[in-house]
């Protein structure tokens, strides 16, 4: 744990913030194993409050994590945040999500949120409802990556009537099937995860739950069972393991479409690409997603299918350590058996 300055405002753009939560997410486990290259404050699930910029002054938010041209640049001159380059940027967020010199809170060339304050661009500030709990609103930004999944187009994908299969029951993976599970499919997903306490956690969350050990034939999880192999449309893989890409290829069906959801810094040894190529699958990279909505969600106003009760998020926060236990607080988020963990 280091003493820091208070980082400084680069323009007007900008809100000094009072982290007042923060959680800590497989992406930050991954930058300490090497991902990206990282080198600075770790984190970028949070809530807090505007300490600094009068029109927020004493406002609780949650924010986006990419900064892109468009908050530091009037106007934009990468060409993808002004559209120049002819992006559809309604449905591919192509701003929000690529812009080619953004820095990214807590993973790319912007310090995060496992601090006393933070800065952030003002657009990229979302309001705290009033009656939203700090534990439940830090659950806004892996909430919006499961959200990004469906705002790609997983309702086109699968077209109502197709099978829907989501492997890991870590938290982003019990987050898309939270997700996916409010969505009106006519086949409910089905998660694959290893561990069926974890996999409780969604019961009554509109989605069918398996281990992932009845997808194979053999003890050994060598051989796909025919039950399981090449009958889903659309494999969310949200393992956060090197190997989980394999079994979601085994899974697709030719054409289908295999959706990649987590960041893992390891290499898949003896990976081999030619079930894509053969299949002629569709493979779609999924990262962040829209803050709003997973704040409408939080907040239970929209509880999609009819029987499916509101998101309880809180379920998933196992402990809670304070800013000075962050290495403890970092070993305990990489133990199997904890869910959230969040530092104040």
């Amino acid at each position: 744990l280091l003493t820091v300055p208070t980082p400084s405002m680069p323009s007007p753009k900008y809100a000094l913030i009072k982290v007042l939560r923060a959680g800590i997410c497989n992406t930050d486990l991954e930058i300490l194993r090497g991902y990206m290259g990282f080198k600075g404050v770790l984190g970028h699930e949070f809530v807090g409050r505007v300490e600094v910029r009068k029109e927020w002054l004493d406002v609780r938010v949650c924010g986006d994590i990419n900064l892109g041209c468009c908050n530091s640049v009037n106007p934009p001159t990468c060409g993808v945040c002004d559209d120049s380059l002819g992006y559809d940027g309604v449905h591919s967020n192509m701003s929000r999500n690529h812009c080619p010199n953004r820095t990214v809170l807590g993973i790319l060339n912007h310090d995060g949120t496992f601090a006393e304050y933070m800065i952030l661009p003002i657009t990229n500030l979302h309001k705290v409802p009033d009656g939203m709990s700090n534990e439940v609103a830090v659950f806004s930004e892996p909430l919006a990556a499961a959200c990004r999944v469906l705002e790609q187009g997983l309702r086109h994908m699968a077209r109502g009537g197709d099978r829907v299969a989501i492997l890991g029951d870590g938290k982003l993976g019990l987050c898309v099937a939270e997700i996916c599970g409010r969505e009106y499919l006519r086949l409910a997903p089905i998660l694959f995860g290893k561990h069926q306490h974890k996999l409780d956690f969604v019961a009554n969350s509109g989605v069918e739950t398996r281990l992932v050990s009845t997808c194979y034939d053999d003890d050994e999880q060598l051989t796909v069972s025919s039950n399981h192999s090449n009958k889903y449309d659309v494999v969310i893989d949200a393992t956060g393991n090197p190997n989980g890409l394999t079994l979601a290829m085994s899974l697709c069906r030719p054409m289908g479409t295999l959706v990649l959801k987590s960041t893992c810094a390891a290499g898949v040894k003896g990976f081999h690409s030619a079930p894509i190529v053969i299949d002629e699958l569709k493979v779609v990279g999924s990262r962040c997603g829209p803050i709003e909505k997973a704040i409408e969600l939080l907040e239970g106003n929209d509880t999609g299918k009819d029987g499916v009760p509101p998101l309880k998020m809180e379920k998933y926060l196992t402990k809670t350590f304070p800013l000075s236990q962050a290495r403890k607080a970092l070993e305990c988020a990489a133990t199997k058996s904890t869910m959230k963990v969040q530092l104040v």
